[in-house]
């Protein structure tokens, strides 16, 4: 399992890196990005979000890195489909979102749940990950 968690640190900073071509390429709000809702959920827009968020998100990989390779999961193709599966899973936990983080509430971020701009950047990010956690979890000789 700790290679799963290393890895996805790993994918997890990918995401994050990634997170400001994903935004200009999808045309979500602005400020919008996993970083930013994890972090301001966490510091309620306190002058931290950033770095609560990215701390949140790397946690995130790390366990859910873990998860994978513990349930057998390998390569890119395996990746992606967990990490697609995951963002269906919890994409319903929107409408928390909607009702609780400072950036809905003081209308800065139209509501999430039915954008369908924030669905694709949450795709297609959510596929980034996958792909670099499963290329990362590969099968070894001896597995």
């Amino acid at each position: 399992m700790f290679r799963g968690a290393v890895a996805g640190v790993a994918a997890a900073a990918a995401w994050a890196a990634a997170e400001p071509a994903a935004t200009r390429l999808c045309r979500t709000p602005a400020g919008y990005s996993d970083v930013r809702l994890l972090g301001a959920l966490l510091t309620r827009d306190g002058p931290r979000w950033r770095k609560a968020g990215l701390a949140a998100h790397l946690v995130n990989g790390a366990v859910f890195g873990a998860l994978f390779e513990a349930a057998g999961g390998r390569g890119w193709k395996q990746g992606v489909v967990g990490a697609k599966l995951e963002n269906l899973a919890l994409w319903p936990g929107m409408a928390a979102i909607d009702r609780l983080h400072p950036d809905r509430r003081s209308g800065a971020w139209p509501p999430l749940l039915t954008n369908p701009r924030v669905f694709v950047y949450e795709a297609a990010v959510h596929a980034l990950f996958g792909a670099v956690l499963g290329s990362l979890v590969r099968r070894h000789p001896e597995d």
